[in-house]
């Protein structure tokens, strides 16, 4: 655990400095700790921020902790940097990646039980008009919340991630990514990612081959030995996104909307420096 939270510290300092951060000098406690507060706390403590700012206070790590809510202003402050250190570390796993595939899928992330949607206070139902009402197909089942949207590489590395209410459709969430990925590579998804005309013009403007598995009456069939690298790839991304759901706890304690779509990304941006420690 001790080499974790260094690991996780010094990449994120490092990070930082590379951006040109800068900050004011009397402060008793820095971004870079305020991060990876934040990181210790999604890998080792199931995303509970109380257990990880005792933990690091404790240990001497970060001898001038912030309290509650000086550590929640700060982390909110820096948000724009998280975003900052995913893209730095997607650019790595993209040049590390030893296969130029990559993977687009969705996961759900409840924000409560189906049976206390009325009572959400987050995404109210009345207010939001049932766009966070999603359905699991392999479950048979809906749920209440986000999805994930991931375009991870051949390895589970994500590469590319944002966060759409539960109702949106994957098809319609795929226009959302940039595809900032190298060309002549070849995207593997499921069957809701069909769309002949975006397939078209991805392959025209930047050389990326999109090829979700196709439906029984579908126009343009692959060949065998496609559909089979499909199903083979496709065990790689639910291993990636098994891995989110391992890190999220049974309920996200959030007061607002903004404050649990931070922890959840935050989850995701710890998936991402997985793959450096």
């Amino acid at each position: 655990m001790d080499i974790q939270v260094i690991i996780l510290y010094c990449l994120t300092d490092d990070m930082l400095h590379g951006l040109g951060h800068s900050e004011p000098p009397q402060r008793s406690m820095s971004d870079a700790e305020v991060i990876a507060t934040a990181l210790v706390a999604m890998r080792l403590f199931g995303g509970n921020f109380a257990s990880a700012r005792l933990y690091l206070e404790s240990e001497g790590y970060v001898p001038r902790m912030l309290s509650k809510s000086q550590f929640n202003r700060r982390l909110h402050r820096v948000a724009p940097k998280l975003k900052c250190l995913f893209l730095i570390l997607a650019r790595v796993h993209k040049t590390q990646s030893d296969e130029d595939v990559y993977l687009v899928d969705s996961f759900p992330v409840p924000v409560c039980d189906n049976i206390r949607i009325s009572r959400c206070r987050l995404y109210p139902l009345e207010a939001t008009g049932g766009v966070y009402r999603g359905y699991i197909a392999s479950k048979r089942r809906f749920f209440y919340g986000l999805r994930i949207h991931l375009i991870v590489t051949a390895e589970g590395h994500p590469v590319e991630a944002f966060l759409a209410p539960g109702a949106e459709h994957d098809a319609k969430a795929l226009k959302r990514f940039d595809f900032n990925l190298p060309e002549e590579t070849v995207v593997y998804g499921d069957k809701a990612y069909n769309d002949y005309d975006f397939e078209d013009l991805l392959e025209e403007a930047a050389e990326i081959d999109l090829l979700p598995l196709r439906k029984k009456n579908s126009k343009r069939a692959v060949p065998a030995y496609v559909e089979y690298l499909q199903h083979a790839y496709r065990k790689r991304i639910e291993t990636a996104g098994s891995n989110v759901e391992k890190k999220l706890p049974a309920s996200i304690h959030a007061v607002t909307a903004e404050g649990f779509e931070l922890k959840v990304f935050l989850f995701v941006l710890a998936l991402s420096f997985d793959g450096l420690i």
